[in-house]
């Protein structure tokens, strides 16, 4: 997320794609009132249900799930034909000018490379690249040149035209065309456009895309790096951004660093050859790696044997996300399986044969509040426990109000959490469970073992306090980073060495424990209301990573000259002899060792710091495994054949074998409908805690499927009937919820219905019902592997 929920109140227009604020963050909402009254913001959602937050809107853009793409480019569209993009913005902070090579071309939903390899398909990125004049690539700041990056948008954004795009999406074109000029109207230096996502646009098999596709048209519209802009995405869960901070992923150690691969990285040198590009801040990857070594090994880590990096765990470069880890379970290839704070029984894809897949388990481990659906699996309705030889263990945990420590939310924003309340029984906090688990395993090996030394060798100082509750601050503190020599807590990754002098267990997070010289507290625990500015900044409540930004890009929010686009939400400002800033600055504004200003045609050159090119990219010659740019392709499960080209499917995206490899027929009669998952304000994720709660059990108490009038007419059901919903993964049973938030979509002349499933629900708690991901399919985006939970074909029978 580049900007914050406090600065939502300088928008001028509201772009809600693949979000509903009003139920799943409502505090969103309160800031996006603030715009409205403050400055006549306008709200424009886009969404298959008529929601919330769509009642609270002044243009609702109902869209077919999964042609995101093709609305966010018929956007682009719209301002490139139209003269609507920021010209100056584009010239300078985007790769526009940059020639690509002449090899590259794009050919009926193709991008040139596709190649084929026992069965699967995957992209050569050779002809991808940048056309070079020695090291520097050839550019033309006119935008003339027809392999400009520029006029490949252009030529390949024209296919989406108003009447094309309609035909696709569903949405009206009357509407389609409002939702453009509207949104267009912010491609103005004294405009600012606010594009909120969230799982809407990532739960595809071109997720990933989708997200490019958002970044794109706010780097056109010149809609990064300023106040009331940015591309905002609204995570599932207070903590979620935290937990990727952290290296949860399993392509990740923590602060976004990959993972080395045992074949391609076997020494410290290959990796940090492989890793460290020749320019952008991850040139100072090796700082922030081998601090991380010393962090995690101490004094073990030397510079004679590359900082214990033989004792770092690898990748082997295979697909080891959530749906090839139950694919591999299924297969009997998994011994045991830690579900800690995570319920995948309900939350998973495919989740009847994920279920089914825990059972070839020897053991599994649950850690959670309550016995949740995945706790209990081998119990599950249906099944004769003596049947599951899947020895199970439950960890009773502590609630986010019982135990201590941060949650990094949306905005970035590392919020320091005390204690309420003691956890009932035996429920112990994460922290507790974690270190008596690694105190005990090291036991073990004390004893001996295959490779001992990681283990024994690890720094474990975290030592328990009188009630047994490791040291917290000690934890913190190694995130943060320190001097070796004297334990110092640094106050910023630029201070990071890569010698070993410097200790940090996640980069990106330094300088949220360090102590504020006034407040006198650690920086996540700040909590002074203090805004002198008035825009929202709030840079004393709390500690926003990276260095406390509170915007990310933000020299775009100034010209090459370093004057704002827009004075009356300045950013940061240069006044001729100095740099003067309303935030910290998201470049090289000082020089580091003379403590000079650096003027601003340095910084104008590079404003996209994290990027090889310091600029934003609108065509990615890396990074993206299906494209340099998007393209508009119909889900793995669609009723209607791709209208802007050949190609019907992402080629390359994540497909999955055995029962997780069942997929419905584009154009079957057996499953005619679309189906998309959603949630509800009244349920939290799978619901393992809301449906334990008596209040919100009352409130919703049971599943129901959400359809048309136009639908329940044809099959014959009247509200409150029992239905049967199924897929080519399953059946399930609920009752029918009949509402206008759902309509008849027309697309290609053909009517076509949608059925609105909220994922909330299994066979534990106060209220019980049917899982809505028993019916969703195991295929994904290829990128980031998430499933295509929004998008897949079902059928609908009174039951």
């Amino acid at each position: 997320m580049t900007n914050s929920f406090t600065d939502y109140k300088n928008s001028d227009v509201f772009l809600v794609i693949g979000s509903n604020p009003a139920e799943n963050h409502p505090q969103v909402m309160r800031f996006i009132g603030m715009a409205r009254e403050k400055r006549g913001a306008k709200v424009i959602v886009v969404d298959p249900r008529f929601t919330k937050t769509a009642s609270k809107s002044d243009i609702y853009a109902p869209i077919r799930p999964g042609t995101d793409i093709a609305f966010l480019y018929g956007m682009m569209n719209y301002a490139i034909e139209n003269n609507l993009y920021f010209h100056d913005y584009v010239v300078n902070y985007t790769n526009a000018a940059y020639l690509v090579a002449p090899e590259y071309t794009f050919t009926d939903g193709v991008f040139a490379g596709l190649t084929e390899k026992d069965g699967k398909f995957s992209y050569d990125t050779k002809s991808w690249q940048y056309q070079l004049d020695g090291e520097n690539v050839k550019k033309d700041l006119t935008l003339q040149d027809p392999l400009c990056v520029f006029q490949i948008l252009k030529k390949h954004v024209s296919r989406y035209d108003i009447k094309t795009v309609s035909n696709i999406t569903g949405t009206p074109e009357d509407t389609y065309r409002k939702s453009c000029e509207l949104f267009c109207s912010t491609g103005k230096p004294d405009k600012a456009g606010n594009l909120i996502y969230a799982m809407g646009i990532t739960q595809h098999s071109y997720g990933g895309q989708n997200v490019r596709a958002t970044a794109m048209l706010q780097l056109l519209l010149g809609n990064i790096g300023i106040l009331g802009g940015g591309v905002n995405a609204q995570r599932g869960e207070s903590n979620v951004q935290g937990s990727t901070d952290q290296g949860m992923l399993y392509g990740n150690y923590p602060g976004y660093l990959n993972c080395a691969n045992a074949t391609l990285n076997p020494t410290l040198k290959d990796y940090l050859e492989k890793e460290t590009p020749k320019a952008s801040y991850w040139t100072n990857r090796p700082k922030f790696f081998i601090s991380m070594l010393k962090a995690w090994y101490g004094d073990k880590a030397t510079k004679e044997n590359d900082f214990c990096y033989d004792y770092l765990p690898k990748h082997d470069g295979k697909d080891h996300s959530h749906m090839a880890m139950f694919q591999a379970m299924s297969e009997g290839k998994m011994k045991g399986f830690f579900a800690w704070g995570q319920n995948p029984a309900v939350g998973g894809p495919t989740a009847k044969t994920a279920r089914e897949a825990l059972a070839k388990l020897e053991w599994m481990v649950s850690v959670d509040l309550f016995q949740t659906e995945t706790a209990t699996f081998w119990k599950r309705p249906g099944v004769n426990p003596a049947d599951i030889k899947t020895e199970v263990f439950m960890l009773p945990a502590a609630f986010s109000y019982e135990k201590e420590g941060t949650v990094a939310n949306s905005s970035r924003w590392i919020q320091w959490r005390w204690k309420a309340v003691e956890p009932p029984g035996q429920a112990k906090s994460d922290l507790w469970i974690g270190d008596a688990l690694m105190r005990a395993i090291r036991k073990e090996y004390q004893s001996g073992g295959k490779f001992p030394e990681p283990i024994l060798n690890m720094v474990w100082n975290y030592e328990p306090d009188q009630h047994g509750e490791p040291d917290i601050m000690q934890v913190a503190k190694e995130m943060n980073g320190y001097l070796v020599a004297d334990g110092t807590t640094l106050d910023s990754f630029a201070k990071l060495k890569d010698d070993g002098s410097t200790a940090c267990g996640v980069w990106i997070y330094t300088g949220y424990m360090f102590v504020d010289p006034v407040l006198k507290v650690p920086a996540s625990m700040r909590r002074n209301r203090e805004d002198k500015t008035g825009l929202g900044f709030f840079s004393k409540w709390s500690f926003a990573w990276p260095l406390n930004r509170r915007v990310v890009y933000n020299r775009c929010s100034a010209d090459p000259a370093g004057k704002p686009w827009d004075p009356t939400r300045m950013v940061v400002s240069w006044d001729g002899t100095n740099w003067v800033n309303n935030d910290v600055p998201d470049f090289g504004f000082k020089d580091a060792t003379t403590g000079e200003q650096i003027p601003p045609e340095i910084s104008a050159s590079n404003p996209f710091i994290m990027n090889v090119e310091g600029q934003g990219r609108l065509f990615a010659p890396t990074g993206m495994k299906d494209g340099p740019m998007p393209e508009h392709y119909e889900p793995i499960e669609s009723p209607v054949n791709n209208l802007i080209s050949k190609q019907q499917n992402n080629p390359v995206a994540a497909k999955y074998k055995g029962e997780f490899a069942k997929i419905a027929q584009t154009a079957g009669t057996e499953f005619p409908y679309i189906a998309t998952t959603h949630r509800l304000v009244e349920h939290y994720q799978s619901g393992a805690v809301t449906r334990s709660c008596p209040m919100l059990a009352e409130l919703m108490p049971e599943m129901f499927a959400t359809i048309s009038s136009n639908l329940a007419n044809k099959i014959g059901v009247k509200p409150g009937d029992i239905v049967a919903v199924s897929s080519a993964r399953g059946e399930i049973q609920c009752k029918v919820n009949v509402l206008p938030i759902i309509k008849t979509f027309k697309v290609q002349g053909k009517e076509l219905e949608l059925i609105g499933l909220p994922w909330h629900w299994g066979y534990q708690g106060l209220a019980t019902g049917s899982t809505a991901n028993d019916l969703t399919p195991s295929v994904g985006d290829p990128n980031t592997m998430i499933p295509e939970y929004k998008a897949f074909l079902c059928n609908i029978k009174k039951a």
